[in-house]
């Protein structure tokens, strides 16, 4: 038999450690876990404000820019009924002033015709005489309404004025010497209304 003194006693076991015993690596992981959340909900606390203040900063541009829009559609609806009520306006005046220029032409030529009338009731000589007196009156009526009338023997042709219907070479007159005017032209101001037509030399 041993002896108590001779009874060998074994270490104690030792108890392992717990997942809940906290390491320094733990320890550490830990401790910098709520900074880095804290700092992760910081940074899109950060961008959401960011994006909400360009979110209306944009609709605040879109609205002006709607309001001017409408502005601008507003101006040319109001530019194009404006205009078009000016083109009515004109148009009508246009036809006036075409309707009142053909009352004083014919009035203006009514008196002539008033005379070859009369004229026309005579024989002989003094049909005649009417006639030229008639026709002796015509330059003062076409000259109230600003026509006058040109081709006349002698002139010098001119294209721009006379149509040359025939033509002769005679030496004894001038190049381009009208000869005969077998229809008087006429213009009013600047505008030509009928060439005259003659007979031409060399």
């Amino acid at each position: 038999m041993m002896d108590e003194k001779d009874t060998v006693q074994t270490p104690e076991a030792e108890e392992p450690q717990t997942a809940s015993e906290n390491t320094p690596e733990t320890a550490q992981t830990e401790a910098e876990t709520p900074a880095e959340e804290n700092s992760g909900k910081g940074k899109k606390g950060s961008e959401t404000k960011k994006l909400r203040a360009e979110n209306k900063e944009l609709s605040e541009k879109l609205a002006a820019a709607e309001a001017d829009a409408a502005e601008q559609k507003d101006k040319y609806l109001r530019t194009l009924a404006e205009y078009d009520n000016y083109r009515k306006r004109t148009a009508k005046e246009r036809e006036g002033i075409y309707a009142d220029a053909k009352a004083d032409c014919i009035t203006n030529l009514l008196a002539l015709l008033d005379n070859l009338e009369r004229a026309s009731a005579f024989e002989g000589e003094q049909a005649a005489e009417g006639v030229k007196m008639i026709l002796s009156s015509v330059p003062e009526v076409l000259g109230k309404m600003n026509i006058t009338a040109f081709g006349e023997p002698g002139e010098t042709f001119d294209p721009a004025l006379h149509n040359a219907v025939m033509h002769v070479d005679d030496e004894q007159y001038g190049e381009g010497e009208i000869l005969e005017v077998f229809q008087r032209g006429y213009r009013v101001g600047d505008k030509i209304i009928r060439y005259a037509m003659v007979r031409t030399a060399n």
